[in-house]
């Protein structure tokens, strides 16, 4: 139908920016953080903002979830939440096939590329193509001069070609919102909610305290404008929410961060395309919800000691799975084997997953922006407000 063409259009044309610009933006961030021997700085400072507002996230919806109890329901309704979450254990099972716990012990070597071109061509490889890049624009400050120069101008302007391009496609946002955010409306309906309308929510309540609460009170702890950014990063907000993809989101996010809040390519060129694929505040705080959302349904009691191996795993698995597909089922799975729930009962939270996965992703990319900005500012750079 017509609103799928227009998503779907929209769609296509952000994903097709995605490789490159990644590719373009780090290379040439690299390149100049290199220059001025500022990696590892840089590097602590994106490292301790992932770890500390990730663990914000999780404690946020851990104690959403156990003041609320939303799983506490009678037997009959529980019984038949977990007879309705069996009929969804086959897609489960395709969705998160071959992925298990040992995805943590292989992390590194999914982010070493045994070729760059097949990563290329791969969405769920983003890890390994960071990675080269990384390396790449790093040791092409050894270059001696000339060379050196005319490397970092010839990557610099493909950065500003890409970004042109971005701001073509940005001006179609509108239409291809409407387009994704309607066919989501028209496939899902509102019928899906019943019996999870109060894990659905809690979670959109943890969600909105740390996207509206959490992340504000560190914002103005460095000195800007809480209400001022949320209003800059507003088209990248919606493109988050309407395609439920950090990686689709980027170049809008690249767009708005350039254009309204004046951050450097230094500074948004190396930490958003990491953000994006590991800095997943809402993920983490989701994957968190779910668990003790299940645990709450099949009547299981978990001491302060599992409470807390569950946020330690939705901490490592929301940076360690990311680059996988279905990263989110596959996290959860991982959680619950730990604490020994069986699989078929992540059928419990599928239906109302997609629109949640919406709503996970557009804090996602709102914790990316602010930490940008708020590294952009560590580093002295004079900011937009």
């Amino acid at each position: 139908d017509i609103y799928n063409f227009l998503g779907t259009l929209f769609l296509r044309g952000l994903q097709m920016l995605v490789v490159p610009l990644v590719v373009t933006a780090m290379i040439s961030a690299m390149g100049r953080i290199g220059e001025d021997k500022s990696f590892g700085r840089l590097g602590l400072k994106t490292g301790a903002y992932y770890i500390g507002t990730g663990f914000l996230a999780i404690v946020t919806g851990l104690v959403v979830m156990n003041l609320v109890h939303p799983g506490n329901v009678p037997k009959e309704t529980s019984a038949q939440l977990i007879a309705l979450a069996q009929g969804d254990v086959k897609q489960i099972q395709t969705a998160v096939a071959g992925h298990s716990a040992s995805d943590m012990a292989t992390i590194f070597l999914r982010m070493v590329p045994a070729n760059i071109f097949d990563s290329l061509s791969r969405n769920g490889e983003m890890l390994s193509l960071i990675f080269f890049s990384l390396i790449f624009g790093f040791f092409s400050t050894k270059l001696p001069q000339p060379m050196r120069g005319n490397f970092a101008e010839f990557w610099r302007a493909a950065y500003e070609t890409i970004m042109l391009i971005t701001d073509w496609v940005v001006k179609f946002a509108p239409i291809g919102v409407f387009g994704l955010i309607a066919k989501t409306v028209a496939t899902t309906g509102l019928q899906t909610f019943g019996p999870l309308f109060g894990f659905f929510l809690c979670v959109v309540g943890a969600l909105l305290i740390h996207a509206c609460i959490t992340l504000p009170i560190v914002l103005r702890v460095f000195g800007i404008s809480p209400i001022r950014h949320m209003k800059a990063m507003t088209p990248a907000l919606l493109t988050a929410f309407s395609t439920a993809s950090s990686n689709a989101s980027l170049p809008v996010t690249m767009e708005c961060l350039e254009k309204t809040t004046r951050v450097s390519e230094r500074v948004r060129g190396f930490f958003l395309p990491v953000g994006a694929n590991i800095n997943t505040d809402g993920t983490a705080l989701y994957e968190c919800a779910a668990a003790i959302f299940i645990t709450q349904v099949y009547g299981i009691h978990i001491t302060p000691y599992v409470q807390f191996l569950v946020v330690f795993l939705a901490l490592l698995t929301s940076i360690g799975v990311a680059g996988v597909p279905a990263a989110s089922l596959v996290a959860i799975v991982i959680i619950l084997n730990a604490i020994g729930l069986p699989l078929e009962a992540i059928g419990l939270v599928m239906a109302v997953d997609r629109i949640l996965d919406m709503c996970r992703t557009a804090v996602n990319v709102y914790g990316d922006s602010c930490g940008a900005t708020i590294i952009a500012k560590s580093e002295g750079e004079t900011l937009a407000y």
